[in-house]
């Protein structure tokens, strides 16, 4: 039954002709796009570039988690100091 599938008769290049212009077609916009990119080296939009004022964590995030890390530290040590020292 291989052998069937890769003799072929004559149909199954025709029925693999659509699949080879889509991806042709494919390939040559990317081909296209790639050649504006190198006409394009060395001047990169000032958007582009990364601002130094972004953080990448919010303040609110922020601010939580150093509550919960001092809230908890200073729960920890109120607790040893109640409970009179190794505990």
């Amino acid at each position: 039954m291989e052998g069937n599938a890769e003799q072929g008769g004559g149909s199954s290049l025709i029925e693999d002709l659509p699949t080879v212009t889509t991806s042709r077609r494919l390939a040559d916009r990317k081909i296209e796009r790639f050649q504006k990119n190198i006409k394009k080296r060395g001047a990169v939009p000032e958007t582009a570039t990364k601002k130094g004022n972004s953080y990448p964590v919010g303040p609110i995030v922020l601010g939580f988690f150093v509550f919960v890390v001092i809230g908890s530290s200073l729960f920890q040590i109120i607790r040893t100091a109640t409970s009179g020292g190794m505990a």
